[in-house]
């Protein structure tokens, strides 16, 4: 695998706090990678995997606070970081607000669509609810008439 894919599954992780195996199980990393590329652009991309690879190190507070500042609240790269979210958990990517556009201008394929029929069945949202995507992965005969296994949320440091 290439440094910017691996650069780009590392952000992929931190921004949604699923595991690289959780991710690359979706099958759609490199989609979603491509799909980056196209809407916003590859510079665009590779100054958001920039920001990210000169973050610090992953243990401690200053990390959480350099993702915060230096990416999610950066002008350029905070929307693009929250599509990128908002596509890993649904499989849609959303065009990115009218502020952004007119302040970096617009993108010819920035438009809201589903990065392909994949994509809404392994969306990370269904596995951080405990559900089933409906009319796919049936969880069996019956098991509607049970209400959703909710997974335990890993243990958060109070200051972050």
């Amino acid at each position: 695998m290439s440094n910017r894919f691996e650069a780009f599954l590392g952000l992929s992780v931190e921004l949604t706090a699923f595991s690289r195996f959780d991710l690359l199980g979706t099958g759609l990393a490199e989609r979603y990678l491509a799909t980056l590329d196209k809407v916003v652009g590859v510079e665009i991309t590779d100054t958001l995997l920039a920001a990210f690879v000169a973050l610090p190190p992953a243990e401690g507070e200053a990390r959480i606070k350099a993702v915060r500042t230096t990416i999610l609240g950066n002008e350029l790269l905070g929307d693009v970081a929250r599509a990128l979210i908002k596509l890993w958990y649904s499989g849609t990517w959303f065009e990115l607000p009218l502020a952004w556009m007119e302040r970096f201008g617009s993108r010819p394929a920035d438009t809201t669509f589903v990065v392909s029929p994949d994509a809404y069945v392994e969306g990370l949202l269904w596995k951080a609810i405990g559900a089933h995507p409906a009319g796919a992965k049936a969880p069996g005969f019956g098991s509607w008439a049970f209400p959703p296994k909710i997974p335990a949320l890993p243990e958060l440091d109070s200051k972050a």
